[in-house]
C-alpha cells in the first residue's frame, strides 16, 4: 500500500533546512504534497496585518515556483485547518500530516487540536523545530524558571552546539493532478489600493531573497556593524528580520553561514562586530522564550503595576504620530519610513515608541498595533517584547525614568540630517544645526530654507522636557505599589 504525507508550510517558506519537509523524504513515502492553509480567523487579533500580507503573497509566490522547479506545486487551501487538512487527506489519501512548530498562543492552541482530531483519526502526525535555535522550554535558569533578563538567557544558549542545516532537495515527487488548489489570488492578500509597491520595490521576499540579502550583510556591513547599526541613514544592519519571520531562512542556516564566512575573514575587531550580530539573533530567541513563557503579554504588561497606569487617552496625538506630523523630525522621519517601505530601523523603533509612551503617555497596546499592521517583519514575539521594553513594563525592560529626547537621538545618530532629510523633505535645506529642532532655528534660517512652521511642517505637539517631567510624575502614582 502506497504510503503519502502532507507538508503543512507555516511560517517556514524555504525548502532548505526545513526539518518537516526534509523528515518526509527521508521517510517511506511515496509521495508528498506540499499546502498552505489560509486561516487568518484562527490568529485572532494577530493574524498577518496589512504589510505582512503583502510580503506573504509574495514569499507563497516564490516558493510555488521554487517546488514546481523540482517536480512538485504547492496546494494551496483556505481554512478552518482541520476541514481543508481532512478534505486534502481525503483526497490524496495520505497518511501522514508533518509541520514545524511555531510559539505563539493561539497558533500553540490550534496545533494541538489539529494533532488530536489527526491522532484521534488514525493519521500519523509529527511536528518539528526550525523557527528558533533552542526552543523556549529547553532553557531554564537554575531556579527552574524562565527567563526574564536577557544577558543571562544568551549567556545559557549561546554557546550550545548546532546542527549543520539540512540542504535543500534537488527533486521532489509531483502532486497528482486531481488534488486541486485555490489560486494565490483567491488568498486576498493584496491591498485594493497599491500601496504595497514600495514594499515591493524596497525588498525582495522568498528563500533565494534571504540569502542575497544575508551575503550582502556580511560583504558590505559586518566588518562595522556596531559603528553603523545605530545609525539608520546607513545600511548597517541585516535586513533579515522578516526573512526570519516568514522562515523564507532560518537562525541556525544564518549562525552557520556566519561562522563559515568568519572562517575566511580575521581580526579581534571583525570577531567582536560578529557577536554582537549573534547577540541580536539571541534577541529574537529571547522574545521567544518570554512570549512561550507569559503568553498574556501582547495584551498585559508583564509588571503588573503598569495597569495601573495613567494613561493619556490622547487620540489626536496617537494619529499624528501615525502619520508622521508630530513636529518632531526624528520621529516623524521612523514613521514615514514605515508607512512607505513597511520597515523601520531599530534606532528609531526605540526613539518612537518612547516618544508615543512617554511624551505622549499613549498606552503602549496602541503602537504595538500599529507596527503590527504596518511592519514586514512583525512579530508577535519581537513586537511585544520591544514595546514592554521601550514602555518599561516588560522583561529586561529600559527603566521608565530612561526617556529618549528623539532630538538628542538625532544629534547622535543623524548629525548630518541625512535620515531626516530622506523622508521629511520638507526640513531639507535647514542647516544641520537646526534641522533636529527646527522649533528653535531663528527665523532668517527658515526662510532661508523655505520653511513656516505650522504651514510647511508642524510645530510640535508637545514639549518635550515638560512632557518628560509629567511622564515621571505619572509613574510616581505606580511606583508605590512597589
Amino acid at each position: 500500500m502506497k504510503q503519502r504525507a502532507i507538508v503543512w508550510f507555516r511560517r517556514d517558506l524555504r525548502l532548505a533546512d526545513n526539518p518537516a519537509l526534509s523528515a518526509a523524504l527521508n521517510s517511506d513515502f511515496d509521495a508528498i504534497v506540499p499546502v498552505f492553509i489560509h486561516a487568518p480567523d484562527e490568529l485572532g487579533a494577530w493574524a498577518p496585518g496589512g504589510a505582512q500580507r503583502v510580503w506573504l503573497h509574495l514569499s507563497l509566490e516564490r516558493l510555488s515556483a521554487q517546488l514546481e522547479a523540482l517536480g512538485s506545486r504547492l496546494v494551496i487551501r483556505h481554512g478552518p485547518t482541520r476541514e481543508a487538512l481532512d478534505t486534502l487527506i481525503e483526497e490524496s489519501g495520505a497518511t501522514a500530516v508533518y509541520w514545524n512548530r511555531l510559539y505563539d498562543p493561539l497558533t500553540i492552541a490550534r496545533d494541538k487540536n489539529v494533532k488530536k482530531h489527526l491522532d484521534d483519526s488514525g493519521i500519523e502526525t509529527a511536528s518539528f523545530q526550525a523557527h528558533l535555535l533552542h526552543e523556549p522550554w529547553t532553557v531554564e535558569t537554575k531556579q527552574g524558571g524562565p527567563y526574564k533578563v536577557f544577558t543571562p538567557f544568551w549567556k545559557a544558549i549561546k554557546d550550545r552546539n548546532l546542527d549543520a542545516p539540512m540542504a535543500a532537495p534537488d527533486a521532489l515527487p509531483e502532486v497528482w493532478s486531481r488534488i486541486g488548489t485555490e489560486t494565490l489570488a483567491s488568498l486576498d492578500l493584496l491591498p485594493r489600493l497599491d500601496w504595497g509597491r514600495r514594499i515591493r520595490q524596497t525588498w525582495t521576499s522568498g528563500e533565494d531573497g534571504a540569502h542575497e540579502r544575508l551575503e550582502q550583510f556580511l560583504d558590505n556591513a559586518i566588518d562595522n556593524y556596531d559603528n553603523d547599526r545605530d545609525r539608520p541613514a546607513r545600511h548597517g544592519t541585516s535586513y533579515l528580520s522578516p526573512h526570519l519571520h516568514w522562515g523564507e531562512i532560518g537562525p541556525r542556516q544564518i549562525m552557520h553561514r556566519l561562522e563559515e564566512w568568519l572562517d575566511t575573514h580575521s581580526g579581534k575587531a571583525l570577531q567582536d562586530h560578529a557577536a554582537s550580530f549573534r547577540s541580536e539573533i539571541g534577541w529574537r530567541e529571547f522574545a521567544h522564550h518570554v512570549l512561550y513563557h507569559f503568553p498574556e503579554t501582547p495584551e498585559k504588561p508583564l509588571d503588573p503595576r503598569f495597569e495601573a497606569f495613567p494613561w493619556s487617552g490622547d487620540d489626536e496625538g496617537l494619529k499624528r504620530w501615525q502619520q508622521g506630523q508630530t513636529g518632531i523630525p526624528m520621529v516623524d522621519a521612523g514613521m514615514r519610513e514605515l508607512w512607505a517601505t513597511g520597515y523601520m530601523h531599530n534606532r528609531l523603533r526605540m526613539t518612537v515608541a518612547s516618544f508615543l509612551t512617554k511624551n505622549l503617555r499613549v498606552a503602549w497596546q496602541h503602537g504595538e498595533r500599529w507596527f503590527w499592521d504596518t511592519l514586514v517583519d512583525a512579530d508577535l514575539a519581537n513586537n511585544t517584547l520591544g514595546w514592554q521594553w521601550a514602555t518599561g513594563c516588560g522583561a529586561d525592560a529600559a527603566p521608565f525614568f530612561r526617556i529618549f529626547n528623539p532630538a538628542r537621538q538625532g544629534e547622535r545618530f543623524d548629525s548630518d540630517g541625512e535620515y531626516v532629510r530622506r523622508w521629511v523633505p520638507e526640513l531639507a535645506k535647514l542647516e544641520n544645526r537646526h534641522i533636529h529642532e527646527p522649533w528653535k532655528a531663528p527665523a532668517k534660517a527658515l526662510k532661508v530654507a523655505g520653511i513656516t512652521l505650522g504651514d510647511d511642517y508642524p510645530q510640535p505637539i508637545v514639549d518635550l522636557k515638560a512632557s518628560r517631567r509629567e511622564a515621571l510624575e505619572a509613574f510616581d502614582q505606580i511606583k508605590q505599589s512597589d
